[in-house]
């Protein structure tokens, strides 16, 4: 019997919970690029919880790599200027759309914003339609 999906639902929890638990701990939507944000234009009084936050994020990536290295095993088949290239461009649409997808597709979504509904639908198929695009002109 073949049991992956449970990872996802197991994944997908675990981040409704983290969201939650921003959100009602400290009143902040978890956008991971509003955090890094700002972080890089920091407020007075505002970037510890940031720099936190942040470091728990590649912390825990560094610990799972330490604890279950086969979760890894994939080889990146995606040359690395490309990946630079679509880290950019995404960075240049999550300032665009005032938000990105943990910020709108996962907490925007779950307050049933009409603004983050919309920017999700625009984003994933924008990046539906790339992929096809890339696909089709074999750059993928």
């Amino acid at each position: 019997m073949h049991i992956e999906w449970i990872y996802a639902l197991a994944g997908g929890m675990i981040i409704g919970l983290s969201v939650s638990i921003m959100l009602l701990f400290n009143g902040r939507v978890t956008g991971i690029c509003g955090i890094v944000n700002g972080l890089i234009t920091p407020q007075k009084g505002d970037t510890a919880w940031r720099f936190t936050f942040i470091l728990g994020l590649i912390g825990g990536g560094l610990l799972l790599k330490v604890i279950a290295p086969q979760v890894f095993s994939g080889a990146l088949t995606t040359p690395t200027s490309t990946v630079v290239a679509a880290g950019l461009l995404v960075g240049f649409g999550t300032t665009m759309g005032s938000g990105c997808t943990s910020g709108h597709g996962v907490c925007g979504i779950s307050r049933l914003s009409p603004r983050s509904i919309v920017a999700t639908l625009i984003y994933v198929g924008a990046g539906m339609l790339a992929v096809y695009v890339y696909r089709k002109l074999g750059i993928l």
